[in-house]
């Protein structure tokens, strides 16, 4: 046991370098989803195939793997006892949201001011997810540092498009990955309810892949009648890497959030996020407004606004999970 006691701070440690890398991994979906909606000028078909991706690669992951289908008839007979309710099955439409939001914007406001504005949402809606609950995620109390960092992620997304609200850029372009940050925010409390009940992170990754897919599908049939059809598929094979990274991401959180925390992993990702986010900007920017002060100093603001919102007053839990015996987990 003291051995164990021993290696787990080093855990600790490579668990969250992992949760930076996942969140680094987002900013560069923005990056790949973006140019794909460039080339294809649609996007919300750019979306579709991003979750087309990743819901084959989850199929055939569950071909190779038994456990996977298990975790299938696990959650339809969640579903079917009413032990969790079927809007659950519907948290990937929140991430098609997200990957559509990626594609309509990110290539006219940059990744690092995309992602601010989506980070500023994700704060937003953490703080909901957590003062309400889901399914059997225990309510956890606004503290004083949770309601001052919301107000910090706030600051931190006026402060970072300050200097581009001059009229070239409309305001629907800010305020969609604001909303779709908040949106992600459900999805990811969703996902880990189902993961609980499938005891399978794949299974939750693959419905929730399935159902975003659904609903893209629907919309980008009515993208194609009302803005036509789109351009030729591009040739070069990393624009369709964006699903393979949601599908890493997703089921990446189910493995590391045990070891860290649902507070230290959405630290970990989003400082990753944005990061990532600012260096992309500089070696490679999308857009022609470049990198300014007060996108990398809204980006900073937003991750001291993440920092204290994780705050937890001496001998306090937070509300983890509660499984069926009553226990509660990160």
């Amino acid at each position: 046991m003291s051995h164990e006691h021993a290696l787990r701070p080093f855990v600790t440690v490579a668990a969250l370098a992992a949760a930076v890398v996942s969140g680094g991994l987002v900013a560069l979906q923005a990056r790949i989803n973006g140019q794909l909606a460039v080339e294809l000028g649609h996007s919300v078909l750019t979306a579709l195939i991003s979750f087309g991706v990743g819901t084959l690669a989850c199929a055939l992951a569950l071909l190779a793997w038994p456990r996977g289908r298990t975790g299938l008839v696990l959650i339809r007979d969640a579903v079917r006892d009413r032990r969790m309710t079927p809007w659950f099955l519907f948290g990937g439409v929140a991430g098609a949201l997200m990957v559509t939001t990626q594609g309509l914007t990110a290539p006219v406001l940059g990744v690092a001011l995309f992602t601010v504005a989506l980070v500023g949402g994700q704060t937003i809606g953490s703080l909901v997810m957590d003062r309400r609950g889901v399914g059997a995620m225990a309510a956890t109390p606004l503290t004083p540092p949770r309601m001052v960092g919301a107000a910090l992620a706030v600051a931190a997304v006026i402060w970072a498009v300050s200097d581009r609200l001059h009229g070239d850029v409309a305001w629907l372009l800010l305020v969609l990955p604001f909303l779709a940050g908040i949106a992600v925010s459900w999805q990811q409390a969703v996902n880990g309810q189902l993961r609980q009940q499938a005891q399978s992170a794949l299974s939750a990754t693959f419905v929730s892949f399935l159902a975003g897919t659904a609903v893209l599908a629907v919309a980008a049939a009515v993208e194609w009648l009302v803005a036509g059809p789109a351009h030729a598929l591009p040739a070069e094979p990393w624009l369709y890497l964006g699903g393979l990274i949601g599908v890493v991401f997703v089921a990446g959180a189910a493995a590391i959030v045990p070891f860290t925390g649902v507070l230290l992993f959405g630290l970990a990702t989003i400082a990753g996020q944005l990061a990532v986010a600012v260096l992309l900007d500089v070696l490679s920017p999308v857009s022609d407004t470049g990198l300014d002060l007060a996108t990398v100093g809204g980006a900073a603001l937003a991750i001291v606004a993440v920092a204290v919102a994780s705050i937890r007053r001496p001998g306090h839990r937070g509300g983890g999970v509660t499984d069926s015996t009553g226990a509660s987990s990160p």
